[in-house]
């Protein structure tokens, strides 16, 4: 149960899902589900189909497929072997769908993290409808169909020059210009050179997508977070840290570097609210 709340902490709070009394539940296309770290709570009339779709995705989401031990003995006798204890038990989470993933990368640019998952859950709000099973209240994450349709009224998500992008691309998707299908298929270089190929896309945001659409082995070494946990840990200027130092600290632990990337940032993250603790207490 510790791990399962360990992960939850780290996933983008937007509606769809809360965790409540060690029971996660979720808004999916088949209904609100439950997971308490064992055993799935189903809706009554969801059928054994769907019952295993659900199931399966959760799975994915939660990322219980992750041999936690394997990385941590691969981790174990380096600079990052602190960061089992800092963060034992936690698995990178991953979106519902690709479109899921795509419109919360856009929503990230440029902003701090906090801001972004307001922006999200607003947005989510804006666009979907509430799903309710006895006392849980939820939403589902908005489609396409649902975004096309809200049309302008994504500005009130508070989503700045982003509500361009999310509503530029999601007519590439309805247009079938964009192909979640066969990004899937890519290699990680190719899929990174068609995500950018879109207005709006950069590399950045390609690598972030990629691995929270699909669990790609990718990671955003560009970005901040991941900049000032490398230079906290390899005790650095974070000026002087360049995105080829994060990868040539990264990119040794091979099928691992997508995860010890998201454990950096989430390092960083404890790291940054604990400076804010510092200062709000001596502000106060």
């Amino acid at each position: 149960m510790e791990c399962l709340k360990r992960t939850v902490h780290e996933m983008i709070r937007n509606g769809t899902w809360v965790y409540k009394n060690g029971i996660f539940w979720i808004c999916l296309p088949e209904g609100i589900v439950g997971f308490d770290g064992e055993n799935y709570i189903f809706p009554e009339t969801i059928s054994r189909r769907d019952k295993k779709v659900a199931e399966n995705r959760i799975r994915f989401i939660l990322g219980l497929d992750i041999n936690l031990d394997d990385f941590y003995s691969e981790i174990s006798d380096t600079k990052f072997s602190f960061l089992i204890d800092e963060l034992y038990g936690l698995r990178s989470p991953a979106a519902v769908s690709a479109y899921q993933a795509l419109v919360e990368t856009i929503a990230q640019q440029q902003v701090n993290f906090e801001f972004a998952m307001r922006t999200i859950e607003m947005l989510v709000k804006i666009t979907s409808k509430k799903v309710k099973i006895n006392d849980l209240i939820l939403y589902k994450f908005p489609e396409v169909d649902d975004i096309l349709r809200a049309g302008e009224r994504i500005r009130e998500a508070k989503l700045g020059y982003r509500a361009y992008y999310v509503l530029e691309l999601s007519r590439e998707i309805k247009k079938g210009n964009m192909d979640f299908s066969k990004v899937e298929k890519m290699s990680e270089e190719e899929a990174v050179n068609y995500m950018t190929n879109f207005r709006g896309i950069g590399k950045w945001s390609a690598e972030l997508f990629l691995t929270y659409a699909f669990r790609k082995n990718t990671y955003p070494a560009g970005d901040l977070g991941i900049k000032r946990g490398i230079a906290n840990i390899f005790g650095k200027r974070l000026k002087d840290v360049k995105e080829k130092d994060v990868r040539e600290a990264i990119d040794p632990f091979g099928k691992w570097k997508s995860l010890l990337a998201f454990y950096i940032i989430c390092y960083d993250r404890q790291v940054q609210n604990s400076v804010k603790r510092r200062i709000k207490k001596r502000q106060s």
